[in-house]
Protein backbone atom coordinates (compact mmCIF):
# COMPACT_ATOMS: atom_id res chain seq x y z
CA UNK A 1 0.00 0.00 0.00
CA UNK A 2 1.10 3.95 -0.85
CA UNK A 3 -0.06 6.94 -0.74
CA UNK A 4 -1.88 7.20 -3.53
CA UNK A 5 -3.41 3.56 -3.06
CA UNK A 6 -7.70 3.60 -3.44
CA UNK A 7 -8.58 2.89 0.08
CA UNK A 8 -12.64 2.82 1.07
CA UNK A 9 -13.42 3.09 4.49
CA UNK A 10 -16.81 1.55 5.63
CA UNK A 11 -18.78 3.48 8.20
CA UNK A 12 -16.30 6.18 7.26
CA UNK A 13 -19.31 8.90 8.61
CA UNK A 14 -19.31 7.50 11.96
CA UNK A 15 -17.50 7.83 15.21
CA UNK A 16 -14.46 6.61 14.80
CA UNK A 17 -14.65 6.60 10.60
CA UNK A 18 -14.45 10.17 10.84
CA UNK A 19 -11.52 10.23 13.10
CA UNK A 20 -8.93 7.61 10.88
CA UNK A 21 -10.44 9.55 7.52
CA UNK A 22 -8.84 12.48 9.22
CA UNK A 23 -6.00 10.91 9.97
CA UNK A 24 -5.09 8.66 6.95
CA UNK A 25 -5.90 12.24 4.63
CA UNK A 26 -2.81 13.78 7.46
CA UNK A 27 -0.33 10.40 7.20
CA UNK A 28 -0.42 11.44 3.22
CA UNK A 29 -3.23 8.97 1.74
CA UNK A 30 -4.29 10.40 -1.43
CA UNK A 31 -7.56 8.84 -2.45
CA UNK A 32 -9.29 8.05 0.44
CA UNK A 33 -13.53 7.33 -0.05
CA UNK A 34 -16.41 6.45 2.30
CA UNK A 35 -18.76 4.16 1.95
CA UNK A 36 -21.51 4.41 4.11
CA UNK A 37 -25.26 5.12 4.36
CA UNK A 38 -26.97 6.40 2.63
CA UNK A 39 -25.46 6.47 -0.44
CA UNK A 40 -24.71 2.21 0.31
CA UNK A 41 -26.74 -0.05 2.51
CA UNK A 42 -24.05 -2.62 3.48
CA UNK A 43 -26.37 -5.30 4.33
CA UNK A 44 -27.50 -5.43 0.88
CA UNK A 45 -25.42 -7.14 -1.65
CA UNK A 46 -26.66 -5.12 -4.22
CA UNK A 47 -25.31 -2.10 -2.55
CA UNK A 48 -22.12 -3.83 -1.59
CA UNK A 49 -21.64 -4.63 -5.56
CA UNK A 50 -22.69 -1.35 -6.59
CA UNK A 51 -19.92 0.02 -4.00
CA UNK A 52 -17.37 -2.26 -5.39
CA UNK A 53 -17.85 -0.94 -8.46
CA UNK A 54 -18.37 2.69 -8.13
CA UNK A 55 -14.83 2.81 -5.39
CA UNK A 56 -12.91 0.11 -7.16
CA UNK A 57 -10.34 0.36 -3.82
CA UNK A 58 -7.34 -1.22 -3.57
CA UNK A 59 -7.76 -1.72 0.35
CA UNK A 60 -11.02 -2.01 2.20
CA UNK A 61 -11.23 -1.03 6.08
CA UNK A 62 -14.64 -2.17 7.47
CA UNK A 63 -16.00 0.09 10.27
CA UNK A 64 -19.41 -0.35 9.49
CA UNK A 65 -21.57 -1.95 12.26
CA UNK A 66 -24.52 -1.75 13.75
CA UNK A 67 -23.92 -1.41 17.44
CA UNK A 68 -25.42 -0.10 20.78
CA UNK A 69 -25.06 0.03 24.83
CA UNK A 70 -26.27 -2.85 26.87
CA UNK A 71 -30.10 -1.76 27.17
CA UNK A 72 -30.00 -1.48 22.57
CA UNK A 73 -28.40 -5.15 22.84
CA UNK A 74 -31.56 -6.59 24.62
CA UNK A 75 -33.74 -4.86 22.92
CA UNK A 76 -32.05 -5.85 19.51
CA UNK A 77 -30.33 -8.80 18.98
CA UNK A 78 -31.63 -10.50 16.26
CA UNK A 79 -30.74 -6.99 14.21
CA UNK A 80 -27.33 -6.76 15.63
CA UNK A 81 -26.36 -10.48 14.41
CA UNK A 82 -28.23 -10.12 11.31
CA UNK A 83 -27.06 -6.83 9.99
CA UNK A 84 -23.30 -7.38 11.43
CA UNK A 85 -22.66 -10.49 9.72
CA UNK A 86 -24.44 -10.04 6.45
CA UNK A 87 -22.09 -6.26 6.15
CA UNK A 88 -19.06 -8.46 6.88
CA UNK A 89 -19.56 -11.46 5.17
CA UNK A 90 -20.75 -10.05 2.14
CA UNK A 91 -17.75 -7.41 1.73
CA UNK A 92 -15.03 -9.81 2.48
CA UNK A 93 -16.65 -12.22 -0.52
CA UNK A 94 -16.91 -9.39 -2.77
CA UNK A 95 -13.42 -7.98 -1.85
CA UNK A 96 -11.81 -11.10 -2.55
CA UNK A 97 -13.77 -11.75 -5.63
CA UNK A 98 -12.78 -8.24 -6.77
CA UNK A 99 -8.75 -9.32 -6.17
CA UNK A 100 -8.74 -6.40 -3.17
CA UNK A 101 -5.52 -6.31 -1.79
CA UNK A 102 -6.25 -5.94 1.20
CA UNK A 103 -9.29 -6.33 3.45
CA UNK A 104 -9.07 -4.82 7.22
CA UNK A 105 -11.97 -6.35 9.44
CA UNK A 106 -12.73 -4.78 13.00
CA UNK A 107 -14.28 -6.84 15.12
CA UNK A 108 -14.66 -5.97 19.20
CA UNK A 109 -13.74 -6.91 22.41
CA UNK A 110 -17.77 -8.48 23.04
CA UNK A 111 -16.03 -11.28 20.97
CA UNK A 112 -14.68 -12.84 23.90
CA UNK A 113 -15.85 -15.34 26.52
CA UNK A 114 -17.74 -13.95 28.72
CA UNK A 115 -15.19 -15.82 32.00
CA UNK A 116 -12.15 -15.11 29.98
CA UNK A 117 -9.07 -14.47 32.73
CA UNK A 118 -7.92 -10.94 32.84
CA UNK A 119 -5.72 -10.14 30.14
CA UNK A 120 -7.68 -11.45 27.47
CA UNK A 121 -5.32 -13.11 25.20
CA UNK A 122 -6.16 -13.64 21.24
CA UNK A 123 -5.80 -17.49 22.34
CA UNK A 124 -8.69 -17.18 24.57
CA UNK A 125 -11.20 -15.68 21.99
CA UNK A 126 -12.98 -19.61 21.14
CA UNK A 127 -12.10 -20.66 24.78
CA UNK A 128 -16.36 -19.83 25.83
CA UNK A 129 -19.47 -18.30 24.93
CA UNK A 130 -19.77 -14.18 24.99
CA UNK A 131 -21.27 -12.83 28.13
CA UNK A 132 -25.40 -12.80 26.79
CA UNK A 133 -26.39 -9.68 25.96
CA UNK A 134 -23.33 -9.01 23.75
CA UNK A 135 -23.16 -12.53 22.18
CA UNK A 136 -25.25 -11.56 18.89
CA UNK A 137 -23.06 -8.63 18.18
CA UNK A 138 -20.24 -10.63 19.48
CA UNK A 139 -20.66 -13.64 17.18
CA UNK A 140 -21.75 -12.28 14.31
CA UNK A 141 -18.33 -10.11 14.07
CA UNK A 142 -16.57 -13.04 15.02
CA UNK A 143 -17.27 -15.01 11.97
CA UNK A 144 -15.23 -12.22 10.30
CA UNK A 145 -12.38 -13.71 11.99
CA UNK A 146 -13.46 -17.19 10.41
CA UNK A 147 -13.99 -15.86 6.88
CA UNK A 148 -11.00 -13.84 6.69
CA UNK A 149 -8.51 -17.18 8.25
CA UNK A 150 -10.36 -19.37 5.39
CA UNK A 151 -10.45 -17.51 2.68
CA UNK A 152 -6.30 -16.95 3.64
CA UNK A 153 -5.72 -20.51 3.52
CA UNK A 154 -7.62 -21.50 0.53
CA UNK A 155 -7.30 -18.29 -1.12
CA UNK A 156 -4.40 -16.39 0.02
CA UNK A 157 -6.95 -13.45 0.47
CA UNK A 158 -4.80 -11.26 2.38
CA UNK A 159 -7.05 -9.71 4.93
CA UNK A 160 -6.62 -9.00 8.77
CA UNK A 161 -8.94 -9.27 12.31
CA UNK A 162 -8.36 -6.86 14.80
CA UNK A 163 -10.28 -6.72 18.37
CA UNK A 164 -10.23 -3.05 19.66
CA UNK A 165 -11.98 -2.18 23.07
CA UNK A 166 -14.78 0.32 23.80
CA UNK A 167 -13.74 3.32 22.59
CA UNK A 168 -14.61 6.88 23.25
CA UNK A 169 -13.83 10.69 22.25
CA UNK A 170 -15.08 13.57 20.50
CA UNK A 171 -17.65 12.99 18.02
CA UNK A 172 -18.94 9.95 20.01
CA UNK A 173 -22.70 8.57 19.88
CA UNK A 174 -24.60 10.64 23.04
CA UNK A 175 -28.08 9.63 21.78
CA UNK A 176 -30.24 7.27 24.61
CA UNK A 177 -31.32 5.07 22.45
CA UNK A 178 -27.82 3.16 22.12
CA UNK A 179 -25.32 5.21 23.20
CA UNK A 180 -22.00 3.64 25.14
CA UNK A 181 -21.23 3.66 28.90
CA UNK A 182 -18.88 7.07 28.76
CA UNK A 183 -20.92 9.34 26.54
CA UNK A 184 -23.82 8.13 28.81
CA UNK A 185 -22.68 9.14 31.40
CA UNK A 186 -21.45 12.45 30.40
CA UNK A 187 -24.42 13.47 28.77
CA UNK A 188 -26.64 12.28 31.74
CA UNK A 189 -24.32 14.99 34.09
CA UNK A 190 -24.37 17.68 31.46
CA UNK A 191 -28.14 17.53 31.65
CA UNK A 192 -28.51 17.23 35.35
CA UNK A 193 -26.08 20.27 35.84
CA UNK A 194 -28.81 21.90 33.41
CA UNK A 195 -31.69 20.86 35.18
CA UNK A 196 -30.69 21.66 38.52
CA UNK A 197 -30.58 25.17 37.21
CA UNK A 198 -33.83 25.22 35.66
CA UNK A 199 -32.16 25.45 32.79
CA UNK A 200 -34.76 23.74 30.07
CA UNK A 201 -33.56 26.05 27.37
CA UNK A 202 -30.23 24.34 27.43
CA UNK A 203 -32.19 21.12 27.80
CA UNK A 204 -34.16 21.70 24.91
CA UNK A 205 -30.75 22.40 22.56
CA UNK A 206 -29.12 18.94 24.51
CA UNK A 207 -31.74 16.67 22.96
CA UNK A 208 -31.63 18.70 19.28
CA UNK A 209 -28.70 18.60 19.12
CA UNK A 210 -28.86 14.74 19.55
CA UNK A 211 -31.54 14.95 17.26
CA UNK A 212 -34.40 13.29 19.90
CA UNK A 213 -36.84 15.85 19.55
CA UNK A 214 -39.91 13.05 20.02
CA UNK A 215 -39.79 10.74 22.77
CA UNK A 216 -42.96 7.86 22.70
CA UNK A 217 -43.85 7.63 26.92
CA UNK A 218 -46.68 5.30 27.44
CA UNK A 219 -47.50 5.35 23.73
CA UNK A 220 -48.11 9.02 24.35
CA UNK A 221 -45.75 11.10 21.81
CA UNK A 222 -43.88 13.88 23.30
CA UNK A 223 -42.03 16.56 21.44
CA UNK A 224 -39.20 18.47 22.22
CA UNK A 225 -38.76 21.80 20.82
CA UNK A 226 -38.68 25.38 21.66
CA UNK A 227 -41.87 26.09 23.23
CA UNK A 228 -42.12 22.75 25.24
CA UNK A 229 -43.15 22.97 28.67
CA UNK A 230 -40.95 22.65 32.04
CA UNK A 231 -43.15 19.84 32.90
CA UNK A 232 -42.95 18.17 29.57
CA UNK A 233 -39.16 18.11 29.58
CA UNK A 234 -39.24 16.96 33.12
CA UNK A 235 -41.44 14.61 31.80
CA UNK A 236 -38.95 13.26 29.18
CA UNK A 237 -36.09 13.34 31.62
CA UNK A 238 -37.59 11.48 33.91
CA UNK A 239 -38.46 8.84 31.60
CA UNK A 240 -34.46 8.56 30.70
CA UNK A 241 -33.66 8.16 34.25
CA UNK A 242 -33.59 12.23 35.58
CA UNK A 243 -35.72 13.40 38.29
CA UNK A 244 -35.23 15.99 41.34
CA UNK A 245 -34.25 14.01 44.59
CA UNK A 246 -36.99 12.43 46.01
CA UNK A 247 -38.89 11.47 43.05
CA UNK A 248 -39.00 8.13 41.43
CA UNK A 249 -36.58 7.46 39.52
CA UNK A 250 -37.60 5.28 35.88
CA UNK A 251 -35.30 3.00 34.68
CA UNK A 252 -33.37 3.44 31.70
CA UNK A 253 -31.92 1.00 29.62
CA UNK A 254 -27.37 1.95 30.26
CA UNK A 255 -25.05 0.18 32.07
CA UNK A 256 -24.10 3.39 33.83
CA UNK A 257 -25.78 6.55 35.74
CA UNK A 258 -25.57 8.35 38.97
CA UNK A 259 -27.45 10.43 40.98
CA UNK A 260 -25.49 13.95 40.91
CA UNK A 261 -25.77 17.23 42.19
CA UNK A 262 -24.69 20.54 40.91
CA UNK A 263 -22.02 22.92 42.59
CA UNK A 264 -22.69 26.29 42.71
CA UNK A 265 -25.42 28.28 44.78
CA UNK A 266 -27.40 25.90 47.01
CA UNK A 267 -30.30 28.33 47.13
CA UNK A 268 -31.00 28.07 43.31
CA UNK A 269 -30.08 24.66 42.72
CA UNK A 270 -31.82 21.38 42.77
CA UNK A 271 -30.81 18.06 43.58
CA UNK A 272 -31.06 15.66 40.35
CA UNK A 273 -31.39 12.15 40.90
CA UNK A 274 -30.47 9.37 38.17
CA UNK A 275 -30.24 5.58 38.65
CA UNK A 276 -27.23 3.07 37.14
CA UNK A 277 -27.78 0.22 36.52
CA UNK A 278 -25.77 -3.07 38.31
CA UNK A 279 -23.52 -3.14 41.08
CA UNK A 280 -20.67 -0.94 39.79
CA UNK A 281 -18.47 -4.00 39.95
CA UNK A 282 -18.00 -4.78 36.37
CA UNK A 283 -15.01 -3.25 34.63
CA UNK A 284 -13.99 -2.20 30.89
CA UNK A 285 -11.08 -0.82 29.42
CA UNK A 286 -11.52 2.29 27.10
CA UNK A 287 -9.66 3.38 24.11
CA UNK A 288 -9.02 6.95 22.87
CA UNK A 289 -10.71 7.08 19.27
CA UNK A 290 -7.49 8.58 17.93
CA UNK A 291 -5.59 6.02 19.19
CA UNK A 292 -7.88 3.41 18.15
CA UNK A 293 -7.33 4.92 14.35
CA UNK A 294 -3.79 4.93 14.87
CA UNK A 295 -3.62 1.46 15.43
CA UNK A 296 -5.40 0.56 12.44
CA UNK A 297 -3.66 2.59 9.93
CA UNK A 298 -0.57 0.89 11.70
CA UNK A 299 -2.31 -2.75 11.29
CA UNK A 300 -3.09 -1.69 7.93
CA UNK A 301 0.33 -0.82 6.93
CA UNK A 302 2.42 -3.45 8.69
CA UNK A 303 0.61 -6.23 9.32
CA UNK A 304 -0.20 -9.48 6.87
CA UNK A 305 -1.23 -12.37 8.96
CA UNK A 306 -4.05 -14.78 10.15
CA UNK A 307 -4.08 -13.87 13.87
CA UNK A 308 -6.66 -11.85 15.26
CA UNK A 309 -4.88 -8.73 17.46
CA UNK A 310 -5.99 -7.19 20.29
CA UNK A 311 -6.27 -3.50 20.14
CA UNK A 312 -6.14 -1.38 23.43
CA UNK A 313 -5.21 1.10 26.38
CA UNK A 314 -3.35 -1.75 29.05
CA UNK A 315 -5.78 -0.80 31.81
CA UNK A 316 -9.24 -1.47 34.09
CA UNK A 317 -11.26 0.76 35.56
CA UNK A 318 -14.85 -0.41 37.32
CA UNK A 319 -17.94 1.16 36.71
CA UNK A 320 -18.31 2.75 39.88
CA UNK A 321 -14.77 4.07 39.45
CA UNK A 322 -15.96 5.58 36.01
CA UNK A 323 -18.81 7.03 37.56
CA UNK A 324 -16.52 8.94 40.50
CA UNK A 325 -14.14 9.92 38.00
CA UNK A 326 -16.70 11.58 35.04
CA UNK A 327 -18.81 13.39 37.82
CA UNK A 328 -14.92 14.42 39.70
CA UNK A 329 -14.06 15.83 36.39
CA UNK A 330 -17.63 17.51 35.54
CA UNK A 331 -17.91 19.13 38.90
CA UNK A 332 -20.70 17.20 40.25
CA UNK A 333 -20.75 15.64 43.81
CA UNK A 334 -23.81 13.66 45.63
CA UNK A 335 -24.61 10.01 46.23
CA UNK A 336 -24.96 7.48 44.10
CA UNK A 337 -27.47 4.70 43.89
CA UNK A 338 -27.37 1.26 42.11
CA UNK A 339 -29.89 -0.86 40.75
CA UNK A 340 -28.56 -4.17 40.94
CA UNK A 341 -31.67 -5.82 39.86
CA UNK A 342 -30.30 -4.58 36.49
CA UNK A 343 -27.20 -6.42 34.53
CA UNK A 344 -23.76 -5.46 34.97
CA UNK A 345 -23.18 -6.98 31.41
CA UNK A 346 -19.50 -9.31 31.21
CA UNK A 347 -18.20 -9.28 34.46
CA UNK A 348 -14.66 -7.80 33.08
CA UNK A 349 -12.60 -6.63 30.52
CA UNK A 350 -9.21 -5.98 29.72
CA UNK A 351 -7.19 -6.79 27.02
CA UNK A 352 -3.15 -8.20 26.70
CA UNK A 353 -1.88 -5.48 23.61
CA UNK A 354 1.67 -7.81 23.44
CA UNK A 355 0.58 -8.26 19.96
CA UNK A 356 0.19 -5.07 18.60
CA UNK A 357 3.32 -3.49 19.68
CA UNK A 358 5.09 -6.61 18.57
CA UNK A 359 3.74 -6.73 14.98
CA UNK A 360 3.22 -3.50 14.55
CA UNK A 361 4.08 -0.85 17.17
CA UNK A 362 1.30 -0.10 18.76
CA UNK A 363 0.66 1.42 22.36
CA UNK A 364 -2.09 4.10 23.19
CA UNK A 365 -0.65 7.59 23.83
CA UNK A 366 -3.22 9.34 25.52
CA UNK A 367 -4.28 9.16 28.86
CA UNK A 368 -7.65 8.34 30.27
CA UNK A 369 -8.53 11.26 32.24
CA UNK A 370 -6.72 13.20 28.91
CA UNK A 371 -9.00 11.48 27.22
CA UNK A 372 -12.15 12.27 29.26
CA UNK A 373 -11.42 15.77 29.12
CA UNK A 374 -11.17 16.15 25.71
CA UNK A 375 -14.23 14.59 25.26
CA UNK A 376 -16.41 16.46 27.97
CA UNK A 377 -15.12 19.65 26.33
CA UNK A 378 -15.98 18.91 23.18
CA UNK A 379 -19.51 17.65 24.53
CA UNK A 380 -19.92 20.64 26.24
CA UNK A 381 -18.60 23.00 23.56
CA UNK A 382 -21.62 21.71 21.04
CA UNK A 383 -24.13 23.21 23.23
Amino acid sequence: MDRFSRITVTGGKGFLGKHLIEKLKARGYQNVSIADLPDYNLVDVQDVRRMFDDLKPQVAIHLAAKVGGIGFNQVNPATLFYENAMMGIQLMHEAYSRQVEKFVALGTICAYPKHTPIPFQESNIWNGYPEETNAPYGIAKKMMLVQAQAYRQQYGFNSIFLLPVNLYGPGDNFTFASSHVIPALIRKFHLAQLFSRNDFDGIIKDFQFNKETEIIIDNEKIAIQEDSSADAVSRVLEHFGLCASGLSVSAFPLPSEAVVQAEGDRSSVTSVQVEVWGTGQATREFLYVEDAAEAIILATERYNKSEPVNIGADFEISIRELVDLISKLMGFKGRIEWNTNKPDGQPRRMLDTTRAFQEFGFRSETGFEEGLRKTIDWYRSQK
